[in-house]
């Protein structure tokens, strides 16, 4: 029996028709009327809720594992991140599809903002998400998309609220295991940490560039732009690659 089956027969026994079911838990009835018709599953946050809703346990509602769910969105997320840099529509369909399979899933529609160029789409997408997601990861990424949308639309003051919602951490996951862990978990944190803190550090000297020249400095900028740019070079990842020929032109830029 697979979960669809499941419901509409929790459904039948409570006595509740599928419009009844989804005005209970938050959702459309044609979303239940998928589930129980087996062309979507729902939500993995919503599973707790709907078994507390029978009076059943999750385990009593489910006959899949559901870190087999888990793993399915993250293979779906894992090939859209391929397309996300060099074909974003692609990209989107991918996630798109899979919210077709797993409707209204956190994980989803999070990499579904990094594709969204609209900035009202993006205000509307990260605002659900803030509202709807029990992650604390996906929350503070909505509101970080959030900020951007409103800045995008000439909304400063919107745009400060929502980053405010972002805490100051100064450490990371990462970072901790890697001082944790030993062997290949403290070596993947390390490397994955490296990059980012590397990639972080060059962009916020260029940003203290920009505001150096904002006030006049133009000595200043320049120096802090050449710093970031030998730093770029003695990384020697072509990854950054981009950054080399930025700086340069910002560089010149600035001398004339």
């Amino acid at each position: 029996m697979n979960i669809g089956t499941k419901i509409r027969e929790l459904r039948k026994k409570r006595g509740v028709t599928q419009e009844q079911l989804a005005q209970s838990i938050g959702v459309s009835f044609q979303a239940v009327s998928k589930w129980e018709n087996g062309v979507a599953l729902p939500d993995i946050t919503l599973v707790t809720v709907l078994a507390s809703y029978f009076g059943v346990s999750t385990d009593e509602l489910l006959n899949f594992s559901l870190k087999e769910l888990e793993k399915e969105v993250k293979l779906i997320s894992d090939k859209a991140y391929e397309f996300r840099e060099s074909d974003p529509q692609k990209c989107r369909e991918i996630l798109e599809n899979g919210l077709k399979l797993y409707p209204e899933n956190d994980v989803l529609l999070n990499n579904l903002l990094y594709v969204t160029t609209d900035p009202d789409e993006t205000i509307e997408l990260a605002s659900a998400l803030i509202r709807n997601t029990t992650q604390s990861d996906v929350k503070y990424d909505a509101f970080r998309f959030l900020a951007y949308a409103y800045k995008q639309k000439g909304d400063l003051k919107s745009a400060a609220a929502a980053v405010e919602q972002i805490p100051e951490i100064y450490f990371t996951k990462l970072t901790e295991v890697a001082f944790l862990l030993e062997g290949k978990a403290k070596h993947n944190a390390a490397e994955k940490q490296k990059h980012i803190s590397f990639e972080n550090l060059v962009q916020m000297m260029w940003k203290l560039a920009e505001c150096y020249e904002a006030d006049g400095n133009m000595q200043a900028a320049i120096a802090e732009t050449e710093k970031a740019l030998e730093l770029v070079k003695v990384f020697g990842d072509y990854r950054y690659d981009c950054y080399t020929e930025y700086f340069t032109n910002q560089i010149n830029r600035m001398k004339k």
